[in-house]
């Protein structure tokens, strides 16, 4: 199934541990890929879906005949004597048994009515289900954590842009000052001003390089893959601006949860109870078995012996009567617990919906503030543009360009923002909803 992302690992990684030196950019999808491939939480998932396949087996080997050979061999190394005393003289001595004792066979049994055995194969069926469905809940939130931190380089990257800019802005207007202010055209306030401007705009640049390192090494570490591995990520938050705008989620909208993996396990967990409270109610059950057994014995003081046959064909019937209450103070056991799981079910169910309204109204939130901030960041752009010229014209102060300057900044921070937060959100809720990553390969597939 990965036969394309193992290529993909290859190009990108490390071969023999040396890693690349040329630092590779890989998109979403791309990530996601590699983590369903790499990840170790994935593979134990896939794992133990064998595990239980295995077991399953198992159960279904007690309907097939169990048949298995012996043999013996026994030495005598000192005969039994039995004294005779025929009150005639002295008594008689004789021994009794043969030194050697030999014997072999085949035998062979099977359950004929078992329902216990019935149900116990229809819950090793459910074990699987099971299994199969915590590995899809492992994969769906593995995919959520890397959209999320995929997300979250690209913010810390876009982030990084906006406090380089006004680094960079904040440098130029410094040189120029220091150009004036040599030449008596400016104050020593105005001079000190744009250099405490630069010395401020500083630590944020380095803040935001570090945000962006330890972005990608999150990131690096769902994916499951060395951190070492030198590693960028392609595309931008406004790729995702025409998803933002075109979606709004309301309150009435029409969710189910059906696919939801928690409750897909607690149903499960609930089934599997049913059937074992049947199966413990089975146990009152009469058992009947039948077996076969084919034998030769040899019996011989020397190795000279014959082979003698014999064969047996047996019914076993078990008829349970008392066992203490045993079975049914298990049973009532069983259904209390039941009755507890029923009930994490509901609360299960009501957390997800608070949930969802929770993640609506944060993404309807999110809308809101993208549109807010864009309207701002028109206003705000111009408004720098305007005072910028001003201010190589002596006709505004340094204060006035960085007020317009910081509230550049600010809309341009907050669409980032908005963004991000609409995306984690909607990964959130995917994960919420169960929704399962298609993968360019099964897509072509069902296609």
């Amino acid at each position: 199934m990965f036969k394309n992302n193992r290529l993909l690992l290859a190009i990108i990684f490390c071969v023999g541990g040396v890693v690349l030196s040329a630092q590779q950019k890989i998109t979403l999808d791309e990530a996601i890929n590699i983590a369903l491939s790499e990840s170790n939480t994935i593979k134990i998932a896939d794992m133990t879906i064998e595990k239980t396949g295995y077991a399953k087996k198992g159960a279904y080997s007690a309907l097939y005949p169990n048949i298995s050979a012996t043999g013996n061999y026994q030495r005598t190394l000192k005969k039994q004597v039995m004294v005779m005393d025929m009150g005639m003289g002295d008594p008689l001595e004789i021994e009794v048994g043969t030194s050697n004792n030999v014997s072999a066979g085949v035998t062979a049994a099977m359950p004929l009515v078992n329902a216990q055995l019935w149900q116990s194969l229809k819950l090793s069926a459910l074990d699987v289900e099971l299994a199969v469905e915590q590995a899809r809940s492992s994969k769906i939130s593995l995919v959520s954590q890397v959209k999320q931190s995929f997300y979250a380089v690209l913010l810390a990257k876009e982030a990084y842009e906006v406090y380089k800019e006004v680094y960079d802005n904040a440098q130029k207007n410094f040189e120029d000052i220091e150009k004036k202010y040599n030449v008596g055209k400016a104050s020593e306030f105005e001079y000190l001003r744009a250099k405490v401007n630069v010395n401020n705009a500083e630590p944020e640049v380095y803040s935001a390089e570090n945000a962006i390192v330890l972005a990608i090494w999150q990131l690096k570490a769902i994916m499951g893959i060395d951190l070492a591995t030198e590693l960028d990520v392609e595309g931008k938050l406004s790729d995702y601006t025409d998803e933002l705008i075109a979606s709004t989620l309301n309150a009435n909208d029409t969710v189910s949860f059906e696919n939801n993996t928690n409750l897909l396990q607690l149903r499960l967990q609930d089934e599997m109870l049913s059937r074992t409270i049947k199966m413990t109610k089975f146990q009152y059950i009469p058992t009947l078995s039948a077996s076969f057994a084919y034998n030769y014995n040899a019996m011989g003081n020397t190795f000279d012996m014959s082979w003698n046959p014999y064969s047996v064909v047996a019914l076993s019937l078990n008829i349970p009567i008392f066992d203490g209450f045993s079975k049914r103070n298990n049973i009532r056991q069983y259904k209390k617990t039941q009755d507890i799981l029923r009930l994490n079910i509901e609360d299960t169910e009501r957390n997800l919906n608070i949930a969802l309204e929770n993640y609506r109204d944060k993404m309807n939130t999110s809308v809101k503030r993208y549109t807010a901030a864009e309207a701002t960041l028109e206003m705000a752009q111009k408004s720098y543009n305007i005072s910028e010229k001003m201010y190589e014209l002596g006709k505004a102060t340094l204060v006035e360009l960085n007020d317009a300057q910081l509230a550049l900044t600010q809309a341009q921070l907050t669409m980032s923002q908005a963004i991000y937060q609409y995306m984690t959100n909607k990964a959130a809720i995917d994960e919420l909803m169960g929704v399962e990553y298609i993968t360019e390969e099964n897509n072509s597939d069902n296609q």
